[in-house]
């Protein structure tokens, strides 16, 4: 197969240009070929690598070497608790660990042998002219060899290792680019972390496979994203959480206004992106946000075009080579062209990982028969094939009534209310339907919440009777994870405003 970083195995690199940007501190394409093949040259012939992922320049040279090298990579989460990195680092038994100098590791690491990357001191190659010395080993050109090891979080036991394969990561990669019009004169601006899909392949390998650069802004803020997409930045992808945070600050950030306005393709995903900020920033801007749809296991299967209808609530199309279906509870696939119903999405083509690593059990529990696998996820299907996901399976899918209900539209509609600031729907068991609504809610006043009898009032208005909550608790915040994502499980552990 191709390489992963074509810019940066060709025989002339570009040099001139930025390839990553962290702050202050940057690699041009020629200094980010020359810092990772001698990287990877060291590399060469490793079993596997953990990478402790900072939002850092050396991260990314670290994983972009390994992946040069052929050496599977594991990114472990800073902020980790000690059990779940010791779980990591025994069931994927790394042979060293790469990190960002004079950064602490916790205990769990102890017995690895760690290497620093020092890209200030490794990098020397500044105003070269002459090609690259070939220091790096030739990329693999097995498109099954493993090249990242993602661990998902773990909900019902300990996180599971996600093998990714170099043609997941190519084929999403490439259908992202054909889907957005992705090419190498974008410039990406993110904030997300660099431990998983959204950051690390679509925000740190996407750009770089498209030779294009990527403004890494350490932590968010709507000042960073202002200032970088009005320097030039083409892209900006973030999770509802950021873009949440956007929303509010529109009305007094005329220079944010502005640099969204000029942003060719603002990408939101992780979670859904509550309608209510989808109107916000497209009345704001002028310009509106488009969702995609992935998981750890599948990478990327659906999204918006850049040149179709942004629609909010939607996940867009299935992406090239992508097959989707939805299934009924009995497995059996309702019809693309019947009426909207609600079924679980399966998905099957080359952006699939290749099972959970030490985990047979659990990755043939992950599939139907035909290689279709099983996300977990609810949705339904406009006429003309667009994609809107109404919950998790697990936790989304309330039945009540005999009515199946996705969680999803009405914390939508429980967002449109202008006393509310956040929400989360879930079901709880009742004896006569089965299960009841339940709605958390930040009120955008805690001292003057909306009552529980108006809130229900407003969804029934504007949904349908059935799908009123009948419990309403109030919180301070809701509990979310690093990717901005509620964690419905811990909802009634949390302070009650």
């Amino acid at each position: 197969m191709d390489p992963l970083f074509p810019t940066l195995s060709a025989p002339h690199v570009r040099d001139s240009g930025e390839a990553l940007r962290f702050g202050d501190r940057a690699l041009s394409h020629g200094e980010l070929a020359a810092a990772t093949g001698a990287l990877a040259d060291r590399l060469s012939g490793a079993d596997r690598v953990a990478v402790w992922a900072t939002p850092s320049l050396e991260t990314a040279v670290a994983v972009v070497a390994a992946l040069r090298a052929g050496v599977p990579a594991v990114p472990l989460n800073p902020k980790s608790g000690g059990s779940e990195l010791a779980h990591i680092v025994a069931d994927s038994a790394p042979s060293l660990v790469l990190a960002e100098p004079g950064v602490a590791l916790p205990q769990a690491l102890a017995d690895l042998t760690r290497h620093d990357i020092d890209v200030d001191v490794d990098v020397d190659v500044r105003g070269f002219e002459a090609p690259l010395p070939e220091a790096a080993p030739p990329e693999p050109d097995d498109p099954e060899a493993p090249a990242l090891i993602v661990y998902t979080s773990g909900t019902t036991g300990p996180p599971k290792g996600a093998v990714l394969p170099r043609r997941a990561i190519a084929t999403t990669l490439d259908a992202l680019a054909d889907a957005w019009q992705w090419t190498g004169d974008d410039v990406l601006v993110h904030a997300l972390p660099l431990f998983h899909v959204h950051g690390l392949i679509l925000g740190t390998l996407g750009p770089l496979r498209r030779g294009g650069s990527v403004r890494h802004l350490g932590r968010f803020s709507t000042e960073g994203v202002a200032r970088e997409l009005g320097a030039g930045a083409t892209m900006l992808f973030g999770v509802p959480t950021m873009y949440h945070r956007i929303a509010e600050a529109l009305p007094g950030e005329p220079e944010l206004v502005k640099a969204l306005a000029g942003a060719r393709l603002l990408v939101s995903g992780s979670a859904a992106l509550p309608v209510h900020d989808h109107e916000r920033i497209a009345a704001a801007t002028g310009r509106r946000v488009i969702e995609r749809y992935g998981m750890t296991e599948t990478l990327m299967n659906t999204s918006v075009r850049a040149d179709g209808e942004p629609r909010a609530g939607a996940v867009g199309v299935p992406l090239p080579g992508v097959d989707l279906r939805l299934v009924d509870e009995a497995g059996e696939p309702l019809p693309a062209d019947g009426p909207e119903a609600v079924g679980e999405i399966q998905v099957r083509g080359p952006n699939l990982f290749t099972g959970y690593l030490n985990r047979p059990d659990a990755t043939a529990a992950a599939f139907a028969p035909g290689g279709w696998f099983r996300t977990g996820d609810m949705a339904v299907r406009d006429p003309d094939g667009y994609v809107r996901i109404v919950g998790r399976k697990a936790t989304d899918l309330i039945k009540s009534g005999g009515y199946k209900i996705g969680a999803g539209e009405i914390e939508n509609a429980l967002l449109a209310h202008a006393g509310v600031r956040e929400a989360a729907v879930t079901g709880e068991p009742d004896p006569d339907l089965g299960e009841r609504i339940v709605a958390w809610v930040v009120p955008a006043d805690a001292d003057d919440p909306p009552t529980a009898a108006e809130l229900a009032d407003h969804v029934a208005s504007s949904l349908a009777p059935h799908k009123r909550p009948r419990v309403v608790h109030y919180l301070r915040a809701l509990p979310r994870n690093d990717m901005g994502k509620i964690m419905k499980r811990a909802l009634g552990k949390e302070d009650k405003a």
